[in-house]
């Protein structure tokens, strides 16, 4: 090796940087009490009428997955929703998507507004669901608003 100080040098940078880096994403999760949960949540329409039955697990890595009552029909078939979630101003903000099965065969992306009560038990919010063709963007603008939801749920414990 012709630089062997050079290579020394950048190797320890690049050791303490993602030192720093996983430091800061755990000093964020500490400082906001909350590494994730699994919840059953109740889900209604904008008519405050009941709509399905939920589970909502926010992982610790930041990932998040939903299973609904409603995904396997009569009425709606629809996958699993797999996204990822982030502390905000007033608790947490979360984006999914899952996808419709023929006939409609569509995009779905729900965009979740997250209220955590203080002892972390609760939960309570609103998702917008957006719906895009197969071959468009979900993550992009446009889409069609298909309904505002609301949710309220409890936390699952062994």
């Amino acid at each position: 090796m012709k630089h062997p100080r050079f290579w020394i040098t950048l190797g320890v940078f690049a050791l303490l940087t993602a030192g720093s880096i996983t430091s800061l994403r755990a000093e964020n999760a500490d400082s906001q009490g909350f590494h994730g949960a699994s919840y059953v949540t109740t889900v209604k329409d904008s008519q405050g009428n009941f709509a399905s039955r939920g589970v909502i697990t926010l992982h610790a890595d930041h990932t998040m997955s939903v299973i609904d009552s409603g995904q396997g029909g009569p009425t709606f078939f629809f996958s699993s929703q797999l996204g990822s979630w982030k502390f905000s101003n007033d608790g947490l903000v979360a984006r999914t998507i899952d996808f419709d099965y023929p006939p409609n065969a569509d995009v779905v992306r729900l965009d979740y507004t997250f209220t955590l009560s203080q002892d972390r038990k609760a939960i309570s919010g609103t998702i917008k669901l957006t719906t895009f063709p197969l071959e468009a963007d979900p993550q992009g603008g446009g889409g069609t608003v298909v309904g505002t939801f609301t949710f309220a749920g409890e936390l699952i414990t062994p």
